[in-house]
């Protein structure tokens, strides 16, 4: 039987959120084996003078424990 456990990743990017989530991904595997999955909870977007600069996620990543 696996143990899979969840923690709660914050992530930017100013590219887009798909970007930020992969960023968050292969932060979070430097120091986490066995990543299984991620669950976008909440996106948001900073705004500057009428522009996107900054775009933002909230991830649940879940991971198998050794």
């Amino acid at each position: 039987m696996a143990v899979l456990k969840v923690i709660e990743v914050l992530s930017s990017s100013e590219k887009s959120w798909e970007d930020a989530t992969k960023k968050a991904v292969e932060k979070a595997s430097k120091t986490l084996k066995n990543i299984r999955s991620v669950y976008v909870q909440d996106q948001s977007a900073t705004v500057k003078d009428n522009q996107v600069t900054d775009f933002r996620v909230n991830l649940k990543v879940t991971f198998e424990l050794d």
